[in-house]
């Protein structure tokens, strides 16, 4: 963390450029840039590229299927089910912990270190640091859907190209199936960028890493016990874990896509408010206090 530091005034004459909104870019690449460094960040992705080709191999290795999720009795049959039994497995658990773990831990680790005095003295203002590090934690989760979306597909594509059966019972043809494949991962999209905007405020307004982390991670079981409860169908939607199941609409026929633009609109609710929330915290941050 120190030599990242000190690396930033140089780093920051090299790329301003003197562009309006160029700090933010500044601050935003020295993040990617600390983040490509990270043990963590590189296991993430690493995790991304091998987990998928390791649940093909296990499911053609177990005579069952693990029917009580959707898509789970079609995974012998296509290789289009095998990443969307993925996705209804990892939506509402591993998605949200993913978006954490940069999230999470990017503001609270300069507190950790004590760094924050030595940054917010120099060329970048206290929103553009902000700005910044917000938009570096959002671009790692959004890169983590994208890798975990190609390698799903690639998997399934190497486990089988049959037609896979709808969830209303029509079969779906290979082309469209991984049409629907890669616009069902999509639809996370939104609800992780989410959970991104709730692990940067509990990283601010704590300053705790492990608040910041687990936190998100909590609010997903809370919120996963919540949907048990009968609600009515305004408090249903309001909660930031239904979008991640607004994908089941994209594999009916026909198609319906109501629950995916309400959940647009949950998401980004959840979204400006968090932030929000997280900036307000900051931009009155006594800096140097404990």
């Amino acid at each position: 963390m120190t030599l990242a530091t000190d690396r930033w005034p140089a780093f920051a004459e090299r790329s301003a450029g003197g562009r309006p909104g160029s700090g933010v870019l500044v601050v935003w690449r020295l993040e990617l840039a600390k983040l490509r460094g990270q043990f963590r960040v590189r296991a993430i992705a690493a995790g991304c590229l091998v987990v998928p080709f390791l649940a093909v191999v296990g499911l053609n290795l177990q005579n069952s299927t693990p029917g009580d999720t959707p898509f789970g009795q079609w995974v012998h049959a296509s290789g289009f089910a095998i990443p969307m039994v993925i996705l209804g497995f990892g939506a509402q658990w591993l998605l949200p912990v993913l978006a954490a773990v940069v999230a999470g831990d990017i503001f609270s680790s300069e507190d950790h270190f004590g760094t924050w005095k030595t940054i917010l003295t120099r060329s970048r203002s206290r929103g553009q640091l902000f700005a910044g590090k917000f938009l570096a934690a959002a671009t790692f989760a959004a890169s983590a859907v994208v890798l975990l979306t190609a390698t799903d597909l690639v998997a399934g594509l190497l486990a089988g190209t049959q037609p896979v059966v709808g969830l209303s019972g029509q079969l779906v043809p290979a082309g469209h199936a991984a049409g629907l494949v890669v616009a069902s991962w999509a639809s996370e999209l939104p609800p992780v960028l989410g959970f991104t905007s709730v692990a940067v405020m509990l990283s601010v307004v704590s300053r705790n890493s492990v608040v910041g982390i687990g936190g998100p991670a909590l609010i997903a079981l809370v919120l996963q016990i919540v949907t048990l409860i009968s609600l009515p169908a305004w408090g249903q939607m309001a909660l930031l874990s239904t979008p991640f199941m607004a994908w089941h609409g994209f594999w009916v026929h026909p198609a319906f896509y109501g629950p995916f633009l309400a959940g647009l609109v949950t998401c980004a609710g959840w979204f400006v408010i968090c932030a929000g929330v997280a900036w307000l915290v900051f931009r009155r941050r006594t800096i140097g206090a404990a």
